[in-house]
Order: C-alpha cells, then sequence, then structure tokens
C-alpha cells in the first residue's frame, strides 16, 4: 500500500474501559480502520488524563480507577480518513476527536519501498 506524503492524522481519545458490543472501544476501532483498508492504527494506553467530565484518570497504584485513557491514532489519506469519520461517529458515545495534517516520512514492510 502507497502512502501520500501528505496525509492525515486522526486522533482518537477515549477510556479505556469503553466498548462497543462487548469489545474494548478501541480495539472495534482498529478493526473497523482495518477492514476499511486505511493504512495503520496503533493504539496508546496513557497513566493519567482528564477529558470533558473533568474527572481525573490514573495508574497510581492506590487509586481505583481502571478506566485509564487510551488513545488511537490512525494514518492515512485525508479522502480515506473522511470516509472513516461518519462510522467513527457512529462508534464514539463519549471521548474526542481530532484530525491534522502529517508529512509521512516512511512507510514500508520489509525494507520496500515507501
Amino acid at each position: 500500500m502507497k502512502l501520500p506524503p501528505e496525509s492525515c492524522l486522526l486522533r482518537i481519545f477515549i477510556g479505556e474501559s469503553d466498548k462497543k458490543d462487548g469489545m474494548p472501544l478501541y480495539e472495534a476501532l482498529v478493526r473497523d480502520a482495518r477492514a476499511r483498508g486505511l493504512a495503520g492504527a496503533t493504539v496508546t494506553r496513557g497513566f493519567l488524563g482528564f477529558g470533558a467530565s473533568s474527572r481525573i484518570h490514573t495508574a497510581k497504584v492506590l487509586r481505583l480507577s481502571e478506566d485509564l485513557p487510551v488513545v488511537v491514532e490512525i494514518v492515512d489519506a485525508e479522502e480515506k480518513i473522511q470516509a472513516f469519520l461518519p462510522e467513527l461517529d457512529a462508534l464514539i458515545a463519549d471521548g474526542l476527536v481530532t484530525m491534522e495534517k502529517v508529512r509521512v516520512i516512511v512507510y514500508r514492510h520489509n525494507g520496500g519501498t515507501t
């Protein structure tokens, strides 16, 4: 798959405990992105954060919060990201979604070309 140098980065900020049909939402998002043929997705788990509720979510040992922040990042051509947005809107009940332009320097598999 070729990725244009001028691409988009979609960032989805959700909670670790968010679910879609019994599956972790971050997993559902990655699976849907893959099924739609998007170039790639990465999930990162945060140690500390807060969102629209202003409630702090932390991984500190003495805290009981298991709903840590999770960020799903997806990179692809802008038109493919735009086509994914309606599905994304249907999946996410709470969270934050941002999109920004990025410059792809390298995107390859097994030593192939960009």
